[in-house]
Order: C-alpha cells, then sequence, then structure tokens
C-alpha cells in the first residue's frame, strides 16, 4: 500500500533535465548543509543495482523514488550501484533525518542514521538525477536538518478542501523535506472532522448558507443542515482520514489535528448550544460548565483514536472571554478554583486539557495566547502574535514553534496587492520569508524552539487553486529556512533554484505564483526623495498611534515612502483624523501639495473621507487651497493606494495638511509623506 502511495505522492514532483557538470551548481531544495564536488561522475546503468542495509521491508518503500523517477532498479548483495545502511555510524549527522550522499565514479553510498534520512537523501539522488541525467557529478553530500519541526498549516474550516488537494499538497510537503502537517481542521466556520458520539457537528456544524466563507460572513453567518438546499461545506469521514493519514505516514509526515478550544467554536455551540454560557450558543465554551469538559474529551478521544501523532493543537486563541464574567457558572467555577480573573479561568481551562492529553501519551500545542493567565506544564507554545510569546516560553524553559504573521502567514500578498488575487492583509514576498530567522544565537531560550511553521488561514482563500497560489514558492523559502544552517543561506541563489522550482511544480499541475513576473515591493520605498518640505518641522494636532509611530514627528518630511504594507514607514492614526502644519522656514513659490493613503478594507485601514489643504504666510490665517473628494467606495475590499493633492501656484511658509477620517469605528488613516514642490 505505502509503495503505491509514494509512486502516486512523488510522480508529479520530479525536476526536469537541466544539466550541469560540478554538484555545487545545484537546483537542489532546500540546499544541503555540505557539498563537496569531486572529479569524476557516476554513470547510471540501464538497471540499477540497489543493496539495502535496513529491514526488508525499507526497500519498496525507498525504491519507489528511484523507480517513479524513471530509473530501474534490482535489489543486489553486492556493493555495486548503490547502496543504502542504516548505521550509526558517529561520523553521521545525530539526527535521524540526516544522512551522507557519497557519490564515486563507480558506485554511491548513501547512509543515515534512521529511515527518514535515507528517503530525504534519496530524494537528493533522485533531483540530480533529474537535473545532470545519468552522469551524476561525484561528489559528497552531509545533510540534516536544522529544525525537527518543519510546518505547514492549512485551514480547511474557512474554505473546505477535499482528501486530493490535502494529499497533494502532502507531495509537495515531502519534496520540500516539511514533515508537520497542522490540520486546522475545526474553526467557528465550520467543523471538518467526523466525531461518532456527537452526529450534529457533521450534519450541522460542517454546513453554513453561502458557497465561501467571505459570503457566509457577509450574510448573516448562518449555519444550515447537511441536507438543505443551498448550504455548503463538507467533512472528513474517519476513513478519509485513514486515507490522508497513510499518504502522510509514507512520506514522513506527521499530521498534527487541532481541535478548537474555548474559542473559535461558533460552530459546535450552534449545534449544542448547552456548552456557551447563555446556553443558546455563540460565544467561547462556558468554562464554568462541567460538560464542556466531557464534549472535550470525548471528542479528543475519538481524535486521538484517529491520528498518532504525539502532538494535539488545542488552539487556546482569541477567546473574547467577556461572557465568562457575568456568567453563573463561571464565576462559581472561579471561586471553587480560586482564579483571580478571565485569564487565569482559561487557564485553568487549557491545563485541564493538557492534563488530559498527557494522561493519554500526548503533548499539547496552543496559541501564544495559553501563556495568559499561567502556562501548562507539558504545554508547547506555537507563537503566532509575533515573536514575543515564543521568546517568553522559550526562555522560561517551555518548547516553542515559531510561526508569527510577519513573516510565515502566508494570507498575506506575496505582490502588488493592488492585481494580487484578494488576500486578508500584509505584504509578505518571497525574499522577506527567506530572511526569517526563527531561532537567532542571541535569543535566550533559543536552543528550546523545535521550530517553524507557515500558516495558512483561508476568509479570501475560497479554491484549491488559489491556496496552492498563495502557499507556492513562498513555502520554498521557509522550507529552506527550516532546514539549512542560516549563515549558508543566499537569496540569490535561493532565488535561482526556487524560479527553477516553481517552473517544474507548474507543469506538474500546481499553481504556482510566478516569479518571472514578481513586480516586488512599491517602487516609491526604494529611495528617499527630497522636496520644499523635506527635514522641516511638522506641529501635529491630532497625534499618530503609537502601535504605527513610524519616525514619529520626523515622518511626514523625511523623504521616505512606505511600502505595500502599512506597517512600513506608514504612520497610522486610530479613530481620528489627520491634522498636521509644516513650517517651511519661510515664503516658498509652491506648485503642488501631496499625499498618499492607503485603502485596505480587511484590515479596516480607509482612505479619508475628504482633504483640505490650505496656505498660510504667518502660521495663523490660512486660507483653502483645496477640498479633495474620496470617490473610492468604502465597500471595496481591494486595496487602492491614492494621492490626494493639490496643483496651482501660490506662496506661503506654513501649510496644513488635514485628512477627514470616514468615521468609522475603528477605522484607521495611513499616510507616509507629504510632498511639497
Amino acid at each position: 500500500m505505502k509503495n503505491f502511495i509514494l509512486l502516486l505522492c512523488f510522480a508529479p514532483l520530479l525536476l526536469g533535465s537541466c544539466k550541469k557538470n560540478n554538484l555545487t551548481d545545484n537546483l537542489l531544495l532546500p540546499q544541503p548543509q555540505i557539498i563537496e564536488s569531486h572529479k569524476g561522475h557516476f554513470q547510471i546503468p540501464n538497471e540499477l543495482p540497489v543493496q539495502i542495509d535496513a529491514p526488508s521491508d525499507a526497500f519498496g518503500r525507498l525504491t519507489v523514488l528511484l523507480t517513479t523517477a524513471g530509473i530501474p532498479c534490482r535489489q543486489t548483495i553486492t556493493t555495486e550501484g548503490l547502496s543504502l545502511r542504516l548505521t550509526d555510524n558517529p561520523s553521521l549527522p545525530t539526527s535521524k533525518e540526516g544522512y551522507r550522499l557519497a557519490i564515486s565514479p563507480d558506485k554511491v553510498e548513501l547512509s543515515a542514521r534512521g529511515e527518514a534520512g535515507l528517503f530525504y537523501g534519496l530524494q537528493t539522488f533522485v533531483a540530480l538525477y533529474e537535473q545532470y541525467g545519468r552522469q551524476i557529478p561525484a561528489g559528497t553530500i552531509t545533510d540534516w536538518p536544522r529544525f525537527e519541526w518543519r510546518g505547514m498549516h492549512l485551514d480547511v474550516s474557512r474554505n473546505f478542501f477535499d482528501k486530493e488537494f490535502i494529499k497533494k499538497q502532502l507531495r509537495m510537503m515531502a519534496s520540500l523535506r516539511l514533515n508537520r502537517l497542522h490540520w486546522h481542521l475545526v474553526d467557528g466556520a465550520g467543523w471538518r472532522l467526523e466525531i461518532d458520539c456527537y452526529p450534529l457537528l457533521t450534519q450541522q456544524a460542517a454546513w453554513r448558507h453561502g458557497k465561501t466563507w467571505h459570503e457566509w460572513w457577509t450574510s448573516g453567518r448562518r449555519y444550515g443542515h447537511q441536507n438543505e438546499v443551498g448550504v455548503s461545506g463538507g467533512f472528513y469521514t474517519k476513513e478519509e482520514i485513514r486515507e490522508v493519514l497513510a499518504c502522510a505516514d509514507s512520506l514522513h509526515i506527521t499530521v498534527v489535528p487541532e481541535i478548537e478550544f474555548p474559542s473559535h467554536s461558533e460552530e459546535v455551540l450552534a449545534a449544542y448550544p448547552a456548552l456557551s454560557c447563555t446556553e443558546k450558543g455563540g460565544g467561547d465554551f462556558c468554562i464554568g460548565n462541567e460538560q464542556t469538559f466531557k464534549f472535550m474529551e470525548n471528542v479528543l478521544t475519538e481524535v486521538m483514536e484517529l491520528f498518532p501523532s504525539e502532538y494535539i493543537h488545542i488552539g487556546g486563541d482569541e477567546a473574547s472571554k467577556s461572557a465568562w464574567a457575568v456568567c453563573p457558572k463561571c464565576r462559581a467555577r472561579m471561586d471553587s478554583e480560586r482564579l483571580a480573573n478571565v485569564d487565569e479561568l482559561q487557564s485553568y481551562g487549557i491545563r485541564r486539557m493538557e492534563r488530559f492529553l498527557r494522561a493519554h501519551g500526548r503533548k499539547m500545542i496552543g496559541w501564544d495566547e495559553i501563556l495568559e493567565g499561567g502556562l501548562a506544564e507539558g504545554a508547547i507554545v506555537m507563537s503566532w502574535r509575533g515573536e514575543e510569546g515564543g521568546r517568553k516560553a522559550a526562555a522560561s524553559g517551555h518548547p516553542v514553534i515559531m510561526t508569527p504573521g510577519s513573516h510565515c502567514y502566508f494570507d498575506s500578498y506575496q505582490d502588488n496587492p493592488m492585481r494580487e488575487p484578494m488576500a486578508m492583509s500584509g505584504y509578505l514576498p518571497l525574499s522577506k520569508v527567506y530572511e526569517y530567522d526563527p531561532a537567532p544565537a542571541d535569543m535566550s531560550g533559543h536552543e528550546r524552539v523545535l521550530g517553524v511553521q507557515a500558516n495558512l488561514w483561508t476568509e479570501y482563500i475560497p479554491t484549491p487553486e488559489h491556496a496552492e497560489y498563495m502557499l507556492y514558492p513562498r513555502h520554498f523559502a521557509l522550507a529552506e529556512v527550516a532546514w539549512l544552517d542560516p549563515a549558508k543561506k543566499d537569496f540569490t541563489d535561493f532565488r535561482r533554484r526556487a524560479v527553477a522550482r516553481a517552473d517544474k511544480a507548474r507543469a506538474a499541475g500546481y499553481h504556482v505564483f510566478d516569479l518571472h513576473t514578481e513586480s516586488g515591493e512599491r517602487p516609491e520605498k526604494s529611495k528617499q526623495i527630497s522636496h520644499l518640505a523635506t527635514g522641516c518641522p511638522v506641529t501635529y494636532t491630532t497625534l499618530w498611534h503609537a502601535k504605527y509611530p513610524a519616525e514619529e514627528a520626523a515622518t511626514l518630511t523625511n523623504g521616505l515612502r512606505g511600502g505595500w504594507s502599512y506597517g512600513t514607514r506608514w504612520q497610522g492614526f486610530l479613530d481620528n483624523d489627520i491634522e498636521v502644519t509644516i513650517d517651511l522656514g519661510k515664503n516658498q513659490q509652491i506648485r503642488s501639495i501631496e499625499a498618499d493613503f492607503i485603502q485596505w478594507f480587511a484590515a479596516w485601514v480607509w482612505l479619508p473621507r475628504e482633504v483640505i489643504i490650505s496656505i498660510s504666510d504667518d502660521g495663523k490665517e490660512f486660507h483653502e487651497l483645496a477640498v479633495i473628494k474620496n470617490d473610492y467606495p468604502e465597500e471595496e475590499e481591494r486595496p487602492e493606494y491614492r494621492t490626494f493633492g493639490w496643483q496651482g501656484k501660490t506662496t506661503g511658509r506654513y501649510i496644513r495638511y488635514r485628512a477627514i477620517s470616514n468615521g468609522r469605528a475603528g477605522g484607521w488613516l495611513f499616510t507616509d509623506e507629504i510632498v511639497v514642490r
């Protein structure tokens, strides 16, 4: 069975022929740790003899990689051809996933401490064959992963993707030596896992009105029944889960399920409203209700029967906690357990889940909010709100997986947001992913970082094609971040290899972002500009928000422009207008006054309703030069970057620039420079 799965898994992913004559000039991805090039080459015969010094059942699992690549092989007891050896030789990398591939003119020797190492070593051999043909340059590759956790997260709650899509991504993961699939199976948008003892989870909580998450979210967020006309959704049967797990196992990938608690559970509470504080559904699980823990333990028992992973993700993020403060059951729980606040109440619930999982031989992972109120003893922290939570947990002795939104959230735009398919927010190009270091040497507790993971949330990603477009080639970059020593990274060389891999993945049926047409960062960010107001003092009537200060008072006249992301050099104002006055130092002839703004609906960033530009000689008496109305719709979700300015002819020393907010509560205004010419 595993042989058949592997054959199907790797057939589409092999690199095409691109002959070179030096082992160091390769297209391998991720790049191996050590490559030594020698003279000569190994000629692959028409039928490659393969000797294996490992459990006999490993031969078929491993050599299917060769036959899939078009290298017929036969098992032999001689040392000619290719030898595969499991050994504890002290000269080998210590990791079970490491290997040494020694290629000489007369033979190839692949040795490793574990079968995963042989698997990855054979991947390398096959990739070399696909690049160089039957004459593979001689040399030695010694390779091992930097991190034990090299992950991909897939959200199938917001928009459901079938088992074939999941297996397809497992095949790509294995080719990139990623070894953890974090499967986000449940969330408020839909429950996707069959649970025998709670049938309503798949009869009701898996179905909703609206074809996509976005339609559901904007039209009342109504759930339905699987037999109801007009509903969409889906779930995986237990047999489908087993099929996916068998494929993953054959590819040395661990599938880690996530069962959300105590928040992101609206779909559960719609089906079983008695588990909410109001007993009418909505909100978070009621931590004061003992039936909540009975539900979670029953669900997790079935989950553990299905998933062999030692890790179970419990969520733990973004609980509102508001209902707990007034819920009689939660208040009683706080009193009986002597809990000081709702943060400690959440910690109580998380600790109970951790103890339950530990009693069954499993390890609990939670998003970094599980730090609030005290961290459960055996918990692993997955740090997503930046790195602060991960750094804090690592410094205090807890294992950590780094997945900060700044570098690992692949629902961000990867190129010009005005022309790319809809995404959530932010700008995350290939280069920024590649630059990430999850565990720098100066980080306290860096040795406790288990690894790194990319997260794909699918609010704005309704189709399998769109999901792949967002994943690749950025996951190529994160795969190399997870595998390669950071001192050995070289983005120029990586991009060369990523272009080749992306082209081949596209030919194999993956929908990959086209690096050939990448436009890159917003051009305005690339150089400092000079104009009449450069370096001039700015007086703020309304101050910027502390979260987005940019260069504070110098921001609007320092000649620096923002990038595609509003977090780069843009100054932010929350629930407020912008009103500033620039002193040019003396009366000047002025022909234009302009400033740029952003609209990014998903992030509650809007263009101003209008802009008023005024001029003064003395800083006291101002007269208006222009009132510029905004005609870009407030409900338009496509990101927009617009200039609001005046052109004409005037003189003056003081310029007052006012940008009027559209008045939406929680709305932002962002601008980067007031350019005066």
